[in-house]
Parts: structure tokens; sequence; C-alpha cells
């Protein structure tokens, strides 16, 4: 084991906290700076991989995520104007991904668990109100700059401050963004009036050209969760949290079932959100000496195989891992980079795959259509052994 290192994380989403509370847990000490000035988390449902799982498991938080959380199930294939059954969901999991299943929880429920966690650990480990501007690093560290004018030094820093990390940007320089042609709105709708429509089943996923609308229960049953990710002419922004109103998410669904339309017209107006879809290219590298990225910092993902969460929690386990195995920070955080950079390009092409192949299905001959790709080695993964 090396010895303990002062560590800053940059951003307090769910991979900046994953990281910290395994490092915090190893012994070593931590600072998460965060830029706003109130601590919480934004956004509606996620789900957890059988690989997260074992990640969360690894910080022993696993027993309260799993009581805030509801067990994922096979959703069935609904045709997108009819409702008939396509398809009764992919093939259940097997093997050692079946006793850790996926879970489907709230994304600020999981925040709030993953910050208690950490200061049960390390009282007063995250900073608010620090808005990283630049940072600079010397052979014995790393000195941060904020846009209030104070300063940090710690032992090695690690960005997990999203795709439009501001960390990325000055360790790697400007990188290229091109718009996918894609839209998602989400929003949630309180069971109580989301109940007289769901006659088709609670939780599904309507296929139709070009477009799909999913939805499944969150906090045991209180609320609907609704996603739909349609093609688009109209050039979006990438913000992921961009109000939006009825009429704008409707559009997309013109002509679909009228379940599909019921659930959107009495969703909150206030919890209606858009973002474009963007892709970027994984980066050739994303740790340069004492400095490294996470999550969507370092290797953004799209949305189709639901594992942006589960990437960024795996990243901060092993990342975790690396700095408590290896006593020079360089190599640690090669190390790191190593272990993960096979599996987040394998997730990215897969992730490009899926949202190809089924926004191309053709509903009327689904049935027909080889199920998409449900490999476990997507949706399973054993932190405990990699070798780092």
């Amino acid at each position: 084991m090396s010895s303990a290192k002062q560590v800053s994380i940059v951003g307090a989403g769910l991979g900046g906290l994953t990281a910290a509370i395994g490092l915090a847990r190893a012994g070593h000490r931590v600072t998460v700076f965060e830029q706003t000035p109130v601590l919480g988390e934004v956004g509606a449902g996620l789900t957890l991989s059988s690989g997260s799982m074992r990640c969360l498991e690894m910080l022993g938080v696993d027993v309260r995520v799993r009581a805030a959380a509801d067990e994922s199930t096979n959703l069935p294939f609904l045709h997108y104007q009819s409702g008939a059954l396509l398809r009764r969901g992919l093939a259940a999991v097997k093997g050692a991904a079946a006793a850790r299943p996926a879970q489907q929880i709230h994304r600020a429920d999981l925040h709030a668990i993953l910050v208690e966690a950490l200061q049960q650990i390390t009282p007063g480990a995250i900073a608010l109100s620090h808005t990283l501007t630049s940072f600079e690093q010397d052979a014995a560290g790393v000195t941060l700059r904020f846009a209030h004018g104070g300063s940090a030094r710690a032992d090695l820093l690690i960005g997990c401050d999203g795709a439009r990390s501001v960390v990325r940007g000055a360790l790697l320089g400007p990188q290229p963004l091109r718009f996918s042609g894609q839209v998602a709105f989400r929003c949630l709708v309180p069971m109580e009036i989301a109940a007289p429509y769901l006659t088709m089943n609670a939780g599904a996923v309507y296929i139709g050209p070009g477009a799909t609308f999913n939805r499944y229960p969150l906090r045991h049953g209180a609320l609907m969760n609704c996603v739909g990710l349609a093609r688009t002419d109209a050039w979006q922004h990438e913000g992921w949290n961009t109000p939006a109103t009825h009429a704008e998410f409707l559009a997309q669904y013109a002509d679909w079932h009228p379940e599909v339309r019921a659930l959107i017209g009495v969703a909150p107006p206030a919890g209606i959100v858009k973002w474009g879809l963007f892709v970027r290219e994984p980066p050739p590298a994303w740790s340069v000496r004492r400095v490294s990225l996470l999550g969507d910092a370092a290797h953004p993902m799209l949305p189709f195989l639901g594992l942006g969460a589960a990437m960024a929690i795996e990243d901060g386990a092993i990342l975790a891992r690396a700095i408590t195995d290896y006593e020079d920070a360089a190599e640690a955080l090669q190390r790191y980079e190593a272990a993960r950079r096979p599996r987040a390009a394998m997730i990215y092409r897969e992730s490009v795959r899926q949202g190809e192949f089924v926004q191309a299905i053709d509903p009327e001959r689904y049935a027909d259509t080889p199920a998409p790709a449900h490999d476990p080695a997507i949706f399973d993964f054993d932190p405990s052994g990699l070798a780092i």
C-alpha cells in the first residue's frame, strides 16, 4: 500500500464522490471542490448495472443504495402506435451478474447516499463555491486556482467535472464536438397521476421510427421516470438540463400511442427538460503526470446503453485502488487509465452502435430483428478481479 496522499477532486457528482469515498476509506486525504454553493443533485432515474453495484459494495454503501432503489426488470418492447408487444425484453442475466441485479434509482437519492458516506468518513471533505480556473503541475504536486482568488495544493488532481470539463480543457486542449442529430427529453410524473395511463405495463420501451420512449417506476412506485430519445433536424443545445415545454416534447411523439402522449401531457411543467446528444471521440490519453480525468470528463457516453453513471462509478473505484496500490503518483494514474481505457472504448463503441441499431429499427418488423447487444461483459464488471 502506498503512503497517504492529498488528492483534490474537482466535481462533486457521482464519479467524484465514488472516488473520494474509496480514497478516504484507504486513508488518503481528500478534498472535493464543487462550484455550486449548495450541495445537491438534479436529474431523474438512472440504472446501476451489476458491475457498478459491485463497486458500491466495495465502498460499503450497497445496502443503503438497494434500500432506496428498485430492482431493474426486463422491460417489454411495445409498438409505438398500437402498443402491441414486440418483444418481452432481453434474456435474464445469468452467472455472476445475477447475484447483483441492476438497480434503478433517482439520481438525487444516490447522490445523497454518497455525500453522507463521505462525510461520515471525512467531515468537511466537500468545499462548495469553488470554481476551478486553472492549475499548475510541478515535480512535487499540483496547485489549483479558483475564481474567488483562493488556491489549494495537492499530490494529485482528478477532474470529475463532466463532459464540459475545465480540467480536461486545460489538460488536453479543446476537444471537437459533433451534434449527433438526436435530442433527449425527460420528465418525472407522480404515480397517482401516471397510473391511468399505464395499462400497457408499468415499465415499457416503446419503439418507433427514429425514436424510443422509455418509462419505469422510481422510489418504490412513487414516481414514473419517462425518457424520450428521438432524431431531429433541429440543432439542440448541449446542456443536459435545459427546460422544455409539453409542446416540444409532444412534437416528437405526435402520432404515438395515446398513453405515451398522455404521460407527457400530465408531466409537471417545471420538470420537463431536454438536451442535445453530442459525440466526442475518446481522447488519446486522459492522464498527464499528476492530473487525470474520470467519468464524462474522460470518456463521455451516448445514453443508449444507460451506463453513463455506472462507468463513472467504476472509474472511481479503480482510481482509488490504483492510487492506493502505487506509491508514485504518475504511475498510479497511468495504471488507472490503462485499466479503464479498454472498457471505456468498448462501452463508447457499443453505445454508438446501440443507438444506430435502435434508431434504424422498423417497428413493423421488430419481432424478426436480432436482439440489441446484451453481452454480459457490457453490463457486468468485477473491480476486484481487474489487474491494475
